[in-house]
């Protein structure tokens, strides 16, 4: 097969998923009365070569999501040279390190996996830092990971000590606190996991009204998640299938 007829291949792949991905978005809006427009999709390209994220961009995709620094800064500039003028926009969707902030600044539109006061501050400084260098225009959209069961791999803050991250957000002049994310534990029931999530989201907006988003939902378990508010579905397996290694 040529290069050429696996470019297309892959095309019509990714082109069929995204069209089965928006259905089950729009079945699950229907089924819980709200408008599919409310609910935005992240591809989350962590392990897919940057001709994927092109090929998405073609078919009308904005929003990517990453995992780690290092690969999403070449995938970043990947994409720059392979679709210049796609309206590409790029979020942390995993855990962060405090050392990497003033990397993933300078690609990142939106850190969705804020889960400390000491990352807050770190994701700040490094704002700063790349506003006076001329490497970045604005502030760092944010949104405050929670935790419904401790778990260090998943990272996220403690649902009791939330509010105080979000003021700690809110407070900052390089951050803006967007909203709240959750990635549900396995051994827990994804309806319950969400249900929790947006009372206590609900309760952060009443603070803070411009915390409007909800990120909640990914491949497994986005109808759930949507029956309970999300405004934002992190799609990686749905859409490009099995995890792939990453270009070099």
């Amino acid at each position: 097969m040529s290069a050429a007829e696996v470019t297309g291949e892959r095309r019509a792949e990714l082109a069929e998923a995204l069209h089965a991905v928006r259905e089950r978005i729009d079945a699950a809006c229907a089924s819980a009365g709200r408008d599919p427009s409310g609910v935005r999709m992240i591809a989350v390209t962590k392990t897919f070569p940057a001709t994927d994220v092109a090929m998405l961009t073609d078919l009308g995709l904005t929003d990517f999501g990453e995992n780690r620094d290092q690969e999403a800064r070449r995938k970043v500039e990947e994409l720059a040279g392979l679709r210049p003028d796609a309206a590409a926009r790029w979020h942390m969707v995993g855990r962060l390190q405090r050392n990497k902030a003033r990397s993933v600044v300078r690609w990142a539109a939106e850190v969705q996996s804020v889960d400390s006061p000491r990352l807050a501050d770190a994701l700040a400084r490094a704002v700063a830092s790349a506003r006076d260098a001329g490497e970045r225009a604005g502030p760092l959209d944010v949104l405050v990971q929670a935790s419904l069961d401790a778990d260090p791999g998943r990272g996220g803050c403690p649902l009791p000590e939330l509010p105080a991250l979000a003021d700690t957000v809110a407070a900052s002049g390089e951050l803006a606190l967007r909203g709240v994310m959750l990635v549900a534990p396995m051994e827990m029931d994804p309806g319950a996991a969400f249900d929790v999530l947006s009372r206590a989201w609900q309760r952060i907006r009443r603070d803070h009204p411009e915390a409007t988003e909800l990120s909640a939902g990914m491949s497994g378990d986005m109808e759930a998640a949507i029956r309970h508010g999300s405004t934002c579905v992190r799609v990686g397996t749905a859409l490009l299938g099995g995890r792939r290694i990453a270009s070099p």
